[in-house]
């Protein structure tokens, strides 16, 4: 009995913790989800039915206990980039547009998660990642301003807005000013006070403000009225070469959204000990956005910032999203007229606060101490700031991936000899006290054998094979490193083959993943019997050819 009644006791403690994480969550949520909407330049409701959907799916469906799901800021500015061209100034049309992406990026997710391609953030490597979301929370700040300032440029890119914004300073409006500034510091005040909503507070001082100053008599904007129609599931009526274009910009869209949202899940899970189930959550992120899409709604992740909060909240369980939308369906129900008297610099500021985690140069500088990757995070940071948020985003990828190229392309070529009496090998030219095998050349490329650096690699292995200063009678090509052979790779080993069998040496290869082996049956190379064709250690091959000398 007394077990029974402990157990109830931590089962209410850990509803009433859900609860009131719940509560506090949506007092941050809801703030947040309107204002996502303006980053996206869309109308606010669609962020508050993103809101919806991505708490209810993700509550349903998700792994993680702490994981909020809902409209996050790259994925608003990734969603504004994406339609702002295709959409030709035609914001009715933008609307479907962003819809259809949406749509896409769902189905998307829901393919990854049933092909279990849980790993597909390996795409985006952490560097790129990270000065990615640098450079954007610049963009995204400084594309803010004018709401703070009260003027109205006429250009969208960074450096002409930037410019064009401090070309009118004259014109500024000191009193839209004072009241974003003022939202700003209230809201860094309040965010030292975890269990407070300090975004939900801020709003309703800047409703009563609007009231009472009359804000709109000094030229300070509103946010305006917000419709939210009865939910129904609406399908974007698109064109085929929309959906094509649409198809395109959804790959980038899942890979942001899912890097940023398993980042988060992943984080949380190992400091509770929590497993993590990544291919539940692509279809939970599916689902998401699916349904936020189907009832024209905006991108949905799990950001990092509302799924710290949850956990600071004190959240035990999935249902602390469950009952933050509740609580927001609530509010919209009883409230949203309201919402609509917020001064915009006092969203801006909330857009503002919200992205401003993300601008630390602390997360940068290890690159630069560890002297890796620097010219990738530049690249992204500097990628997004100049050619904007998509094409940013696939230049920095891509300088990313030509490093690596350009990494396993070294042909860094090893010769090993027998460390003591023992069974180890290693590198001669970091072990002076090793001793080559007499007789015996052996050999081991420091990269994975591939188009780019096979012929370079085995060129070498010859060139050192030629200047031997002892008679040599066998080789020994260990290829530890190569988890798999390409064509280019094999015909470099077929043509080094028949180098060493012309030569009147023996080949052997050690340490063969199964792959390897495979492969290398099936080409049938001369001077390569399959019965050589094993998965040797160095020292089997050794004791191999020396038992046949």
């Amino acid at each position: 009995m007394r077990l029974f009644a402990t157990a109830s006791a931590a089962a209410g403690g850990s509803r009433a913790s859900d609860l009131l994480a719940g509560l506090s969550l949506a007092g941050l949520l809801l703030p947040e989800a309107v204002a996502y909407s303006s980053i996206a330049n869309l109308p606010p409701h669609m962020g508050i039915i993103a809101l919806l959907a991505g708490l209810a799916c993700y509550a349903l469906l998700g792994s993680s206990r702490f994981a909020i799901v809902s409209a996050t800021s790259s994925s608003a500015a990734v969603l504004a980039a994406a339609t702002a061209t295709m959409a030709g100034g035609d914001p009715a049309h933008r609307v479907v547009l962003a819809t259809g992406l949406v749509i896409l990026t769902g189905v998307l997710f829901l393919i990854a998660g049933m092909a279990r391609m849980g790993n597909i953030t390996d795409f985006i490597a952490k560097p790129v990642m990270r000065g990615f979301t640098f450079g954007l929370a610049i963009v995204i700040i400084v594309k803010q301003l004018p709401k703070v300032v009260g003027v109205h440029p006429t250009h969208g890119g960074l450096m002409p807005l930037v410019a064009e914004l401090f070309g009118q300073v004259g014109a500024w409006n000191p009193v839209a000013l004072a009241v974003g500034a003022i939202a700003l510091a209230l809201l860094f005040l309040f965010a030292r006070m975890k269990s407070v909503p300090g975004a939900m507070i801020v709003i309703a001082l800047g409703i009563a403000a609007s009231r009472w100053l009359e804000l709109s008599r000094h030229g300070v904007g509103l946010v305006g009225p917000i419709v939210l129609q009865r939910p129904t599931l609406t399908w974007p009526q698109l064109a085929r070469a929309d959906w094509a274009q649409l198809a395109e910009l959804a790959v980038a869209m899942v890979l942001i959204l899912y890097a940023e949202s398993y980042g988060s899940i992943r984080s949380f899970a190992m400091k509770h000990g929590d497993t993590v189930a990544p291919n539940r959550d692509l279809l939970a992120l599916g689902a998401a956005n699916v349904f936020s899409g189907l009832l024209q709604g905006i991108p949905v992740g799990a950001g990092y910032s509302a799924t710290s909060a949850n956990e600071a909240a004190g959240a035990t369980s999935r249902w602390a999203g469950a009952i933050a939308a509740i609580a927001v369906l609530v509010v919209v129900m009883v409230l949203l007229p309201w919402v609509a008297l917020t001064p915009e610099p006092v969203l801006a500021a909330i857009v503002i606060h919200a992205v401003s985690h993300t601008l630390k140069p602390a997360a940068l500088r290890p690159y630069f101490q560890w002297r890796r990757d620097r010219l990738v995070v530049v690249a992204a940071v500097l990628g997004v700031l100049l050619l904007g948020v998509l094409d940013g985003l696939m230049a920095a990828i891509g300088i990313s991936i030509l490093m690596m190229l350009r990494r396993f392309a070294d042909s860094r070529l090893s010769v090993l000899g027998r460390l003591g009496e023992g069974h180890d090998f290693v590198r001669l030219d970091l072990h002076p006290e090793a001793l080559p095998v007499a007789g015996i050349l052996i050999f081991r490329p420091e990269e994975p054998l591939f188009f780019a650096n096979a012929e370079k690699i085995l060129g070498q292995a010859r060139q050192r094979i030629n200047d031997a200063a002892q008679p040599v009678n066998a080789i020994i090509l260990s290829l530890e490193e190569s988890p798999d052979l390409d064509s280019s790779s094999l015909e470099a080993l077929r043509d080094f083959a028949g180098f060493v069998h012309a030569a009147g040496k023996r080949l052997l290869l050690a340490r063969l993943k199964s792959s390897v082996q495979e492969i290398l049956k099936r080409a049938d190379i001369a001077g390569l019997p399959p019965s050589d064709i094993i998965d040797l250690s160095v020292d089997d091959a050794v004791a191999a050819t020396q038992a046949a000398s």
